[in-house]
């Protein structure tokens, strides 16, 4: 197993200033390509602290990936550093330097004195072409281990992965292939699904790896194998599905990049089926979920917010004495809620809630988190009553999961007891 270390430069990471996107970015081209992120480290533009990283990255990892730093400013620090750190002086490259008064051709500019330190490497590195910007990369090995350097502009760090990184360390290396498959779960806490799958988790082969990610109303599992042939590797994998599947078939809802509103509009275009959305606690969150598709104006027609009892009685006609005796939270409620959209939106199926987000708003009977949820199809109405604590958002997000999740089992015939 080759094992890297992604090291990110600057303190506008530190301070929150700029969200790190590009580690996440490299982690996941580093892993199709069989290598595998040992850790990632984030530094300040303070020249020991820079060394100190190098030096740790060195003794764990095989590959260390740095970025940013390398602007021509004086408090981009990288390349001054990896002279030190690699006993390098710098030299003038008319490649690089070429390339630079290019680019500034192009934009009717000059290039300064400044710019023109742009194209000083370190006499030490392999020098990579930056075919979006005027900061080259730069490739360095000592001792069997090899260290790459790249601008922190995700554009340019990506450019310059793809055409030249990930095909000089293939060159250097000899790696596993590595499969992943996700499993996308709905209606069963992280918890609850490790033991109901315990068995079938502690019997998996030892090149089969399983990670939960759990996030508010849905559970993924990641299930990672690795071996010499990637053939090998996707049928153990897909053996290992398919028992998962006999066990916790009833909460698996789809596979990788399956989203509940792509799933749901799959069905709705297959079945030629419209729906609409009447919602009050979750504020329009389930329409913009379903508008989140492209194309989804071919069977989406809209919404009402129902956010006060006004307009549930005025517009979608609850009537006035169901809320007066069940409360607006109710599955009365939201069971005519459901029906008065479909009918008022000339749709085929909708779906409706109503329930108490929280903070404040529960009672004893009805704690904050109770949650009343209504699909209509052609073929009725189906409730739900729900329990999801006191986060507001979660309860919002939640809500929207259960509901449509709902509504795809019942467009996809399965059980939904």
């Amino acid at each position: 197993m080759v094992l890297a270390e992604i090291i990110t430069i600057g303190d506008e990471l530190l301070i929150g200033q700029v969200v790190d996107t590009n580690s996440a970015w490299m982690g996941q081209k580093l892993n199709e390509a069989g290598i595998r992120v040992f850790q990632k480290t984030a530094v300040s533009d303070n020249e020991e602290h820079i060394i100190a990283a190098f030096n740790e990255a060195e003794k764990r990892a095989d590959v260390i990936l740095v970025t940013g730093g390398l602007g021509p400013t004086k408090d981009d620090l990288t390349k001054i550093t990896l002279c030190k750190y690699f006993k390098s002086n710098l030299r003038f490259d008319e490649k690089v330097f070429l390339d630079i008064e290019k680019i500034f051709k192009a934009r009717g500019r000059e290039v300064t004195k400044t710019n023109r330190s742009q194209a000083e490497v370190p006499e030490k590195c392999t020098v990579i072409h930056n075919s979006m910007g005027t900061a080259p990369g730069m490739w360095f090995e000592k001792k069997n281990k090899f260290f790459v350097s790249m601008p922190g502009v995700p554009y340019e760090m990506k450019a310059m992965m793809e055409k030249d990184v990930l095909r000089m360390l293939k060159e250097n290396f000899r790696t596993p292939h590595i499969f992943h498959k996700t499993v996308l779960t709905q209606g069963i806490g992280e918890s609850y699904l490790s033991d109901l799958i315990e068995t079938w988790e502690n019997s998996l082969p030892p090149t089969i790896k399983l990670a939960y990610l759990p996030s508010p109303g849905l559970v993924r599992m990641r299930l990672s194998g690795s071996g010499n042939l990637e053939s090998e590797v996707r049928q153990e994998i897909a053996e290992e599905m398919a028992k998962l599947h006999s066990i916790a078939g009833k909460y698996i809802y789809g596979y990788d990049d399956d989203t509940l509103e792509s799933l749901v509009a799959g069905l709705l275009k297959e079945k030629k089926l419209t729906v609409s959305t009447a919602e009050s606690c979750t504020g329009g969150y389930i329409a913009h979920r379903i508008t989140t598709v492209p194309g989804s104006s071919e069977y989406y027609k809209g919404s009402v917010v129902a956010y006060h009892n006004e307009i549930k009685t005025k517009f979608l006609e609850v009537d006035a004495q169901t809320i007066s005796e069940k409360g607006v939270v109710s599955e009365e409620v939201v069971n005519q809620m459901a029906l008065h959209i479909k009918n008022k939106f000339k749709t085929d199926c909708s779906i409706a809630c109503s329930g108490i987000a929280g903070p404040d708003g529960g009672t004893p009977e009805k704690p904050v988190g109770t949650v009343w949820i209504a699909v209509a199809t052609p073929g009725g109405v189906v409730t739900r009553k729900l329990q999801l604590g006191d986060n507001r958002e979660r309860v919002i997000i939640e809500t929207c999961q259960h509901s449509l999740n709902l509504f795809r089992k019942i467009l996809a015939g399965e059980s939904i007891s």
